[in-house]
């Protein structure tokens, strides 16, 4: 019988070698890969693993999870902080950069680690959440600034913590009496459903506030019958889903792939939210589009895929200025584009002046 450190099916995988030993990376490409694990985490769950088809070299969960030399090779104009976290953070572990809302990174650890991930550089296994003393902190600043709206809970990922854990947080975070709505940004429900029980429900409700689970996903295939069950048990209980997917390269940037996720996503009652041009973290210019490319792909969904599968394209803008929308403009000139590409004149408004009585 296989053991369950050979089943990648049962357990986490977290080294090149037990990658390696289940298919996913040829043995002649250790030496090299062993430079990447070292700077960058390593962490493929039962629910991905069992998703890779080792035999295609194209596998997309594949790109999104086994690590690849070219992380190596870092672009100059890729940052270790590549959205601003650090000139936003008044506190460790909170990130004040819009005025109503606040993000709270309970925890820098995560179920799988993204070969993209906008944070790798202060992202792995054992580096732990924030001391008591650092959330208090964090808490004391949200509670003393009485515009703070929404508070994101957000990491690393927030749901591998314990039920018992999730709860005291969002319970903290619900009794500041301005805190309005808890929003939570999130992989588990599709990359490790099985941490979705009833215990983490529970734990994510706050009397008098709203509380979303954002999910992020980016391939169709990562919606499995579980995940979907995962993500039922969250809105059956009254949590309304977002989803916020990365334009990737070779993953999920054609007008198919991206559309069958949007509508997979809006068949599990989840929104599309965001589509995310990929950061410039480092290492990860391999995984980049280019800006006209996903206006295009934008583009190629409007009117052929319902209005529910319409997420917004957003740039978060480099040194900490925020997102900004960067989809297709369909109006110039006084005429209007449709989704076929027609245009169509539409008239200016004209001030409407009372006749002389």
């Amino acid at each position: 019988m296989e053991s369950a450190a050979m089943n990648p099916r049962s357990t986490t995988l977290r080294s090149t070698r037990s990658l390696c030993q289940h298919g996913f990376v040829p043995r002649e490409r250790l030496d090299a890969l062993a430079e990447v694990a070292e700077r960058y985490a390593v962490g493929i769950t039962p629910a991905m693993a069992q998703l890779i088809d080792p035999a295609d070299p194209h596998d997309p969960i594949a790109h999104q999870f086994v690590p690849d030399a070219r992380e190596l090779v870092v672009s100059p104009e890729e940052s270790g902080d590549p959205i601003g976290d650090d000139p936003h953070s008044p506190v460790p572990g909170l990130v004040h950069r819009y005025p109503d809302r606040v993000l709270l990174k309970v925890i820098n650890a995560c179920a799988v680690y993204c070969r993209f991930c906008f944070r790798r550089e202060m992202i792995g296994p054992g580096r732990g959440g924030l001391s008591p003393k650092a959330l208090d902190a964090a808490l004391d600043y949200i509670a003393g600034h009485p515009e703070i709206w929404e508070v994101i809970l957000s990491g690393g990922d927030p749901l591998i913590l314990s039920a018992r854990r999730l709860k005291d947080v969002v319970a903290r975070v619900a009794v500041i009496d301005h805190v309005k709505v808890i929003r939570l940004h999130t992989r588990v429900p599709a990359v490790a459903p099985e941490r979705v029980d009833a215990a983490c429900v529970r734990a994510l409700r706050a009397r008098g506030k709203a509380t979303f689970v954002v999910l992020h996903v980016n391939h169709a295939r990562e919606l499995t019958k579980k995940a979907r069950a995962a993500c039922a048990r969250l809105i059956d209980a009254g949590i309304p889903m977002l989803s916020q997917s990365v334009l990737l390269r070779g993953i999920n940037d054609d007008p198919e792939t991206l559309g069958t996720l949007m509508r997979a996503l809006v068949e599990c009652r989840i929104k599309p939210y965001y589509l995310h041009h990929a950061d410039l973290a480092p290492g990860t210019a391999h995984l980049r589009t280019g800006i006209a490319e996903g206006q295009e792909l934008m583009r190629s969904l409007r009117g052929r895929y319902s209005g529910l599968c319409q997420p917004t394209y957003v740039l978060d803008i480099p040194g900490g200025y925020g997102k900004s929308p960067i989809g297709p403009n369909y109006l110039a000139g006084g005429a209007v584009e449709d989704f076929t590409g027609r245009r169509h004149i539409y008239p200016p408004r004209r001030e409407v002046i009372l006749p002389k009585v």
